[in-house]
Formats: structure tokens, C-alpha cells, sequence
């Protein structure tokens, strides 16, 4: 295909930071509204230089954050000498498309950002496939406006002028990638879940969580594995399992995997069933939280509102 450039890197950029708060959905003020997407853009590599909070009666359908707003921005990007700016919110296209032809830098939305941070953690096939295809699924729709610099060229009414054509092409490639990834990433679920049922004989219990909230040290204290551990978001996206020897010698099978954060992509949840498996299926979910964090209701909200998603709202579960 030959696309504009769809890269979802924003390493080593310098990165201004937006959000727009609806009055009806306005936020405790003693919280920082953009810390996380923060902490999110410096683990994509990103140089935070620069945020922006609009508060506003609803969020403008066109821009955003409004037209007059996105003038502001741009007068911002340019004494600041940024290369994109990061919205804490999942823009539709028409919103990017509107942002950049105001700003006249690259904009992305936190969907775009969270799949950055996944693709340079994919390390094994499986986890390359998954990210692969929620990238695909997150461009699909977006793929007219990267074709927006062959508008000049297109036919009027009656006609299909030749970008139009070539949109067409690439919209046929790319339902076709989709269609190859669910059905390899199909065939991984279904060795997975013959492998989780082999185990029956075994207790076992999942250790989900917020991200960067400890679940990779705990299994670490639990079990032989070397889960890494590192203070970043997202830093395990793999599912580990180790044994765990109880002192009445009986053994359970503990597995840790990729952790869950607010407005997660649902796409990208859907592309990790996969991988998710060991959770969907565990006798017990062992909910790590991170006591330290000021929002730590908020972020076990988040992972229930995941677990719901995967259909593990029943399983037993133990906050700890």
C-alpha cells in the first residue's frame, strides 16, 4: 500500500499534551488530569514539554476542542517547536484530520499512543500478531484521511479520480490482513485453551491488575519465574506461569499477564483474548492494587470494567 506514513512512533519527539473536560464530566480538580497520559507519552519515548486543559460545556464534534482552542494550540506548537500533540481522549478522524489542518503537526489520539507502547513491548510472534492486528483495526477507518493529500486529484461527480481508486485497493488489503490475523490468532486461542485444560488437575489463580502496580514482582515472590520487572506502563505483555508450593504441599499454577489501564483500546482487548485465556479461565483472579497511588479506586474500576469485557466478572476474585 502506499500510504502516507502511519507510523505510531513518537519516540525522542517533543510532545504537547491536550485534553478537553465536559462540564457535566468534570474530574476532581485535586487530581492531575493528564499525569497518566504523561507517564504513557515518557514510556513511548516521548519529551513532554507542554499541557493543555479546556474546559468546556461538551466536546465539539468537529475539533474537539473547538476551533478558536485548536488556533491556540497551534500558535503553542510553533513557539514551542513541537513535533505532536497528544490527545488524552480517542479522536475520530474527522476531529485528527480537522486538529491537523489547524495545527499543521502530527496529532494523535490515546489509542494511537497506547499502540505505540505496545509495539516496541511485542516481543514473541503471538504478541507481534495481536498488536498488529488492533493497529490495523485502529487504522481501517482512518485510512481516507491519509489519503487526504490526494485530494487534489480526485475525479468530481460521476467520476473516481485516482487516490479514490487506490483508497478502495487499500481498504481490500487491509480487511484481507485483518481477516488472516483473527483467523491465525484464532487458531493460538484454541492451542491455548487446550493447554489451560490440560492443566484441570491443577488450582489455579491470575494475577490481573492496573499496570505498573507490582503484578510482575508479587509473581516473582510466588513462584520460580523471572518475570521482568521494570517501572514502566505496560512493561509485561506475555503471559507468565509458574508453580506455586503451598505449605501443605499441594501446588496451583499462578500466571501473571499484560496489565490493564482506563479506556483501555477495546480492539486491543479483543486482539489479546489469546493471551488472556490463562485469566478467563483461572479459578481465582488475585487483584493486585497499588495502595500508594492516589487513584487507586479509579484504577480498580478500570480493571473491572476490563474483566467484564473478557467475561470474567463471575470469576472469584481477591483484592489484594
Amino acid at each position: 500500500m502506499k500510504l502516507k506514513d502511519t507510523s505510531f512512533s513518537v519516540r525522542a519527539e517533543r510532545a504537547i499534551l491536550f485534553r478537553a473536560l465536559s462540564y457535566p464530566n468534570i474530574i476532581d480538580l485535586d487530581e492531575e488530569p493528564l499525569e497518566e497520559l504523561s507517564r504513557l507519552a515518557k514510556t513511548a519515548g516521548a519529551n513532554v514539554i507542554y499541557t493543555v486543559i479546556q474546559k468546556r460545556a461538551h466536546i465539539d464534534p468537529l475539533y474537539y476542542i473547538g476551533k478558536g482552542k485548536a488556533q491556540e494550540l497551534q500558535k503553542i506548537a510553533v513557539e514551542m517547536d513541537a513535533d505532536v500533540l497528544i490527545c488524552d481522549d480517542n479522536l475520530t478522524p474527522a476531529q485528527v484530520k480537522n486538529l491537523e489542518k489547524i495545527i499543521e503537526k502530527k496529532v494523535i489520539d490515546r489509542s494511537e499512543l497506547i499502540l505505540d507502547i505496545f509495539a516496541t513491548r511485542a516481543k514473541t510472534h503471538q504478541a507481534k500478531l495481536q498488536v498488529e492486528l488492533a493497529q490495523l483495526e485502529y487504522t481501517k477507518p482512518r485510512l481516507k484521511r491519509m489519503w487526504t493529500h490526494l485530494s487534489r486529484i480526485e475525479g468530481g461527480i460521476g467520476t473516481r479520480g485516482p487516490g479514490e481508486k487506490q483508497l478502495e485497493v487499500d481498504n481490500r488489503i487491509v480487511s484481507r490482513k485483518i481477516h488472516d490475523l483473527k483467523k491465525r490468532l484464532g487458531e493460538i486461542e484454541k492451542r491455548q485453551q487446550r493447554v489451560v485444560a490440560s492443566r484441570k488437575e491443577f488450582s489455579t489463580v491470575s494475577i490481573v491488575g492496573y499496570t505498573n502496580a507490582g503484578k510482575s514482582t508479587l509473581m516473582n515472590a510466588l513462584t520460580d519465574v523471572d518475570a521482568m520487572v521494570e517501572d514502566k506502563l505496560f512493561a509485561t505483555l506475555d503471559t507468565k506461569t509458574g508453580i506455586c508450593k503451598l505449605e501443605n504441599s499441594k501446588n496451583i499454577l499462578i500466571s501473571d499477564t499484560v496489565g490493564f489501564i482506563q479506556k483501555l483500546p477495546h480492539y486491543l482487548v479483543s486482539s489479546f483474548k489469546a493471551t488472556l485465556e490463562e485469566t478467563r479461565n483461572a479459578d481465582i483472579l488475585l487483584h493486585v492494587a497499588d495502595i500508594s497511588s492516589p487513584h487507586i479506586h479509579k484504577q480498580i474500576e478500570s480493571v473491572n470494567i476490563v474483566l467484564k469485557e473478557l467475561g470474567c466478572e463471575k470469576n472469584q476474585q481477591l483484592l489484594y
